[in-house]
This record gives structure tokens, sequence and C-alpha cells, in this order.
């Protein structure tokens, strides 16, 4: 059975390659008669596997395209190629998401031998396109549960470490997988703070899976661009502030969506909000997108705060002085209109 086995899978091999094969050239190939080949065709067949034969001198087998796909047979090259190719195209932004990309990528490495996956991982590193593969470093494994995850829609278990560092152990539906500026981003629903979070999947570890699946949500793709949006602008910077403005809390995550991340109460009717830039011209942008009439104060340090009021007071003296007088086009009298033509 062990020789019959083998000799099958060496028939597929061959067959894989796509070209026809003479009947005969098959059994010199295999060691056996071309009866022989006949039955392990036939084998083939049973297992799900499309061979078409033609008969005659000239006639053979070949490998057809089937409504399912069967069990591929890979050599050691080719396994570590497909590995590195799905490495390099879970990174890019194709139909449909990483998530394919990244669960194919799964299976493959979990029945590679240790040896292929040390190959993977070396020849990935020296493939990477630019992007996230210049950002921070993230597990293949860690990737690719997450996806498994999404996938299934199975809640996951993990714990995450912040920016500052302090460590949270999290309980999520994860919804999506996301490569953005350089990094990559679990969006996911948190049950313990019923509500949306995104989290760098760099800073995960420990992931378990709890077998409990779950009813997924319905986002657009643009929902979940938006979400993976703020979160790649959601960083410390240079000029942060907090803005308190006459607003609740329920009325102020109604008018900013997504863009309310880390807004909290300041009271019954006041809302607490972090902005911030690499400048302080991108703080005060982040002050302009708050309503009209709605006041607010905030206690943005110096130096930038002086900077502030000198660049806001420029604009208030230009909109309070009357606009520059436009020179009026210089007319041409009609004797010089004569005397041109």
């Amino acid at each position: 059975m062990a020789d019959t086995t083998s000799r099958a899978l060496s028939l597929l091999n061959l067959l894989q390659t796509h070209r026809h094969w003479p009947g005969r050239e098959l059994a010199a190939r295999l060691g056996v008669t071309e009866r022989t080949v006949r039955r392990d065709v036939e084998r083939l067949r049973e297992l799900g596997y499309r061979i078409e034969s033609s008969p005659g001198s000239a006639g053979g087998y070949r490998l057809e395209a089937g409504s399912a796909v069967p069990p591929l047979l890979l050599t050691d090259e080719e396994a570590v190629a497909m590995a590195i190719g799905l490495r390099v195209a879970a990174t890019q932004r194709l139909a449909g998401g990483p998530e394919t990309s990244l669960t194919a990528l799964a299976k493959l490495e979990q029945v590679l031998p240790a040896g292929l996956r040390r190959r993977v991982s070396a020849l990935a590193e020296a493939v990477q396109p630019a992007g996230v593969g210049a950002g921070s470093t993230v597990s293949p494994q860690v990737l690719g549960e997450l996806a498994l995850a999404c996938r299934d829609h199975e809640r996951v278990r993990f714990t995450y470490t912040s920016a500052e560092g302090a460590q949270t152990r999290r309980r999520v539906e994860p919804q999506s997988l996301s490569p953005a500026d350089r990094h990559w981003y679990l969006l996911c629903w948190d049950l313990d703070r019923d509500d949306w979070r995104t989290f760098r999947v760099d800073r995960l570890a420990g992931v378990e899976h709890t077998r409990v699946l779950f009813e997924p949500h319905a986002l657009t793709p643009e929902q979940v661009e938006e979400y993976i949006t703020v979160a790649t602008a959601w960083v410390r910077t240079e000029n942060e502030a907090n803005v308190v403005m006459r607003m609740p809390l329920a009325h102020m995550r109604a008018a900013f969506g997504q863009w309310s991340q880390g807004a909290e109460a300041a009271g019954e009717h006041h809302t607490r909000w972090p902005v911030g830039g690499r400048d302080v011209r991108e703080t005060m942008y982040g002050m302009s997108w708050i309503p009209a009439g709605v006041a607010y104060t905030t206690d943005l340090a110096e130096p930038a705060r002086s900077e502030l009021r000198e660049l806001v007071g420029r604009m208030l003296e230009a909109l309070d002085a009357p606009p520059p007088v436009q020179a009026s086009a210089p007319t041409v009298s009609r004797a010089a209109e004569a005397s041109s033509q």
C-alpha cells in the first residue's frame, strides 16, 4: 500500500505540471507498466482529481481544472515560494482584505517542517515590500491566528501593551486585520468596553482561542477604513492638549464619530477631548472641528500656546482689514486698436 500511495503521489506531481503526458512516458518515469498507470489514474480520479485521458498512439493523460480545489502536492521549493508570496500579498490592499492571504499562509505554515519555516522567515525578510515591512515586527503566527479568528467569527483573548507600557487583558470579537502606516492593526469589538477598539498587532501577545463564536457586526469597508485611519492618526505628538467643550459626551460622540476616540465626560454637560499635532498648526486644525457655537477651553502649554495666539491674531487682523484693491485691467483706446489692426 505504501508503494502504491508513493507512486500515486509521484504521478500526481508529474500531472500538476499541466502538460500532456503520453502513457508510455509516464510508465517509464515511474518504472511501472502502462496498465499500472491506468489504475493509479483511476485512484486519483476517485480522490477528486479530474484527469483527462485520450486513446491512441498519441494518447495520454492531462490534469484538468475542476469545480473545486483538490489537495495539492508541492515540492519544498514550491512551498517556500508560495509562503513568501502569501506574506507579501497580505501586506497589499487586495480585494477582500488581507485575511484571505493570512489564513492561507496560516494553513500552509502549519504543515511546513521546521526547516522550511526557518527558510521562509529568512527569505521573507529579504523580499519585504516597502511599507509594512519597514515598520514594526509582527509574528506571522499571531497574524495567522487573528486572521482565522476574523474569518471564523471566534472570540479571542490576548494581552495588550499600550504605548505607555501598561498591560491589559482583552476579550474581543475580531472584525478585520489591516496593514497601514507600516503597522498591522486589528479592528474588533471590545467585550469589556462595549465599543469598537483598534489594536496594533505588534503589541499583542498570548492570543487564546475561546471556541466561542459570535454574530459578526455589520460594517462597510468605508467604516473599517475610517477606524484604521483614526488609529493611525491617534499617536502621541509634541503638541498635546486637552479641550473641554460645553457638549455632553453622548452628543459629542454622535457629532465626531470615530474621531471622538479618547473623549471622556467632564461633568454632565461637558466633554474632555485630547487634541495634538506635530506642530501648533495641526493642533489648531483639530480644534477647528469643534462644532460652531460650542464654547471650549484648552490647556495647551507654552510655547505652543503663544505661537497659536500669534497665528490666530494675524488671521483675525487679515480678516478685519479691508480686502486689497484689485488693479483694474488697462483699457485700450479705440484709436490704439485701430492703429494696431
